[in-house]
């Protein structure tokens, strides 16, 4: 059952096409905020990149909504930084690095909680992909082994973002709905959405909805070795 009073925005991406960073989505991540003006960014999917440096993006991206952004990683209790955030946002990158160190710091009883509370949560990538049931339909190589692949359990499904039909020329490996298809044969009660790129899903007030304000209106739900089309227009209530 996904988490009463969860109050959630699982943003496939963090860009469409040549959009700036988080550009497309600022429109919903204020409407998620709600005059909430102090979020705590969870960086831990970045590999690559610098938690500072990834902070800071975050931070340039959402100065044009008053938003200031302060990475956990600066606070020497993390599970204190949570317990008192106003908003969490958790961005992509690796999601097995992700969801290693929330298991590693012990922080996902605190972010359930906090949950739980109504708090506005904010995913894109990875950050939406550990809002499910668990991480086994992410899209990412397992650079590092988790805890568990259990994720936080916000809502009652998994999750597949960045999800594309496209099969490039000459490519002979396995589409992502043939991957996809393949978790349903072991788990064919178990519902898997796939929000593509410039779409999210908004969960609040116990019900669930498709949106977007740049890019596609559609996207998919897989179970029971069938994919159907959902689109904006669509009541998804029956998912939580």
């Amino acid at each position: 059952m996904t988490i009463k009073n969860a109050n959630l925005l699982l943003l496939s991406s963090s860009r469409v096409g040549d959009t700036k960073y988080l550009e497309h989505a600022l429109n919903m991540i204020k409407a998620k905020l709600n005059g909430v003006t102090d979020l705590l960014f969870v960086p831990y999917a970045g590999v690559t990149v610098n938690y500072d440096e990834y902070t800071q993006t975050v931070q340039n991206a959402l100065n044009t909504i008053d938003v200031k952004v302060t990475g956990i990683h600066q606070y020497d209790d993390p599970i204190a930084a949570v317990n008192n955030a106003q908003a969490i946002a958790v961005g992509g990158g690796n999601t097995f690095h992700l969801l290693h160190q929330l298991y590693k710091q012990n922080l996902i009883p605190a972010i359930q909680s906090k949950v739980a509370t109504g708090m506005p949560y904010i995913g894109w990538s990875a950050g939406s992909n550990i809002a499910g049931l668990s991480i086994r339909t992410t899209n990412d190589m397992p650079i590092i082994e988790p805890e568990s692949f259990t994720a936080l359990n916000l809502v009652d499904f998994q999750l597949n973002p960045h999800y594309t039909d496209y099969n490039p020329p000459g490519h002979n490996g396995e589409t992502r709905a043939q991957r996809l298809a393949e978790f349903m044969v072991l788990n064919p009660k178990t519902p898997i959405v796939a929000i593509v790129e410039g779409t999210a899903l908004d969960i609040a007030d116990n019900s669930l909805r498709l949106t977007c304000d740049n890019g596609s209106n559609s996207g998919y739900i897989f179970k029971g070795g069938h994919k159907s089309t959902i689109t904006t227009e669509d009541n998804l209530n029956d998912l939580l």
